[in-house]
């Protein structure tokens, strides 16, 4: 897989990249529309000297643009370090304005009435990311009461079950706007309408949706979202939270001025850049992308499910991302999996990048319903418009190999051979 330069330094001659909802390249595009900022434009957005305000330009623009792909007003838009801290922000930062009495506005009912009782409730699933259920169990330990309402089999939300959960107490619903792991879309404009008509307020982890699905936030009653640049082709370490207007939440990192007072520290700004090129490349090419993509995943879930015995897909067959594919086989460890593939020069996942080196099942997949030994078994692949049919007739024709040596192995398949 790897082949020395004269100069001392590896090189891949071979490689095949299907971990896009780990982390996307980095466009060149992007690339080149950062780079001023580095160098050239290298001022602080604080100052008011020319290349200070070259830089505070610059953010706006990038807001203006982000704010555009989702129906919503620049002064919304709220830049960060990624989709966890705007995860952290939006949970921890309503927690503390309704554990203290205090209501942000939210439709009609109770809106800024801060004589009512305090509210300590929070809705969830149990498939979310580790950045909402960590948050999640941080905040039961500060008295926030904390339910997480099961899916389906396909990883699809309970509707009746998540409007059952509601109390006089809740004020908040989190639910992801795609899965991370096995891809599968939420009925989001669904879980607004309960939310909005209960007089809740309803956060979004649209890390894995966003730049990849056509969101717009007041269609969908929408009124915290999270997002990450390195999942569309931009850059690692900036996000944002939108946060709607008018909603009174706490500032997440006190200090400086920036980002209107609620997010201190100085402003990324090559980061913040990358982030508006990615955002409005992503969101132009989304249909032809989201066309490409869908086929080229139906064709390998078609060949995996159909040339490779005792597996499965994971998530729902239609309603999920358009790049995710999650298989499940069984007789076989799915952390050798990806060591074997690894040496195949293919880079795929058993799940979330956030868990790797866990040697615990998914809580998605056990979510779902799969016995341990499947959820132990799984591979997530995750595609891009980079990514050939040729790459992927390699990698089935791969992973086929794999299968079967290493169930060659298994004590288990040959129990369970023997017995057929």
């Amino acid at each position: 897989m790897f082949e020395m330069r004269s100069d001392g330094e590896s090189h891949m001659d071979k490689f095949i990249y299907l971990d896009n909802a780990a982390t996307t390249r980095t466009s060149p595009a992007v690339v080149e529309a950062m780079l001023p900022f580095f160098s050239e434009y290298y001022g602080n957005a604080s100052g008011i000297y020319s290349i200070g305000v070259k830089s505070k330009e610059a953010i706006s623009e990038s807001r203006e643009i982000i704010a555009t792909t989702l129906g919503a007003k620049p002064e919304e838009i709220y830049f960060t370090a990624g989709g966890s801290e705007s995860d952290n922000w939006a949970l921890k930062a309503t927690s503390e304005v309704f554990a203290a009495g205090g209501l942000p506005n939210r439709g009609n009912k109770g809106a800024g009435d801060d004589s009512l009782p305090v509210r300590n409730h929070i809705i969830t699933t149990k498939i979310e990311h580790h950045a909402i259920l960590h948050t999640c169990e941080y905040l039961q330990k500060q008295g926030i009461e904390v339910t997480y309402v099961n899916v389906d089999e396909n990883g699809l939300v309970n509707l009746k079950e998540l409007e059952r959960a509601i109390r006089p107490e809740t004020f908040l619903i989190s639910v992801m706007f795609a899965n991370n792991e096995v891809g599968t879309i939420q009925p989001i404009r669904e879980i607004g309408e309960i939310a909005k008509k209960h007089g809740i307020l309803f956060h979004t982890d649209a890390v894995q949706a966003y730049g990849h699905l056509p969101i717009h936030v007041e269609e969908l009653h929408i009124d915290m979202l999270s997002a990450s640049a390195h999942k569309l082709n931009g850059p690692k370490g900036v996000g944002f939270l939108y946060i709607r207007r008018n909603l009174r939440i706490s500032s997440f990192i006190h200090g400086g001025a920036q980002e209107r007072k609620r997010r201190a520290g100085t402003e990324n700004v090559p980061g913040i850049v990358g982030f508006g090129q990615a955002a409005k490349d992503a969101f132009e090419t989304m249909e032809k992308r989201s066309a490409y993509e869908t086929e080229l995943r139906d064709y390998l879930i078609a060949r995996i499910l159909k040339e490779i015995p005792y597996s499965r897909l994971n998530g729902h067959r239609t309603k999920r991302l358009s790049n995710n594919a999650n298989f499940s086989f069984q007789f076989v460890e799915g952390e050798s999996l990806l060591i074997m593939l690894d040496m195949e020069g293919i880079c795929g996942s058993s799940g979330s990048a956030c868990t790797s080196g866990s040697l615990d099942p998914s809580h998605v997949l056990l979510s779902l319903g799969l016995p341990e030994d499947l959820a132990h078994g799984s591979l997530r692949l995750t595609l891009s418009a980079e990514t050939t049919r040729e790459e992927i007739d390699v990698t089935v024709e791969t992973i086929k190999k794999i299968v079967e040596r290493l169930r060659s192995m298994s004590p288990q398949y040959e129990d369970f051979c023997r017995h057929m």
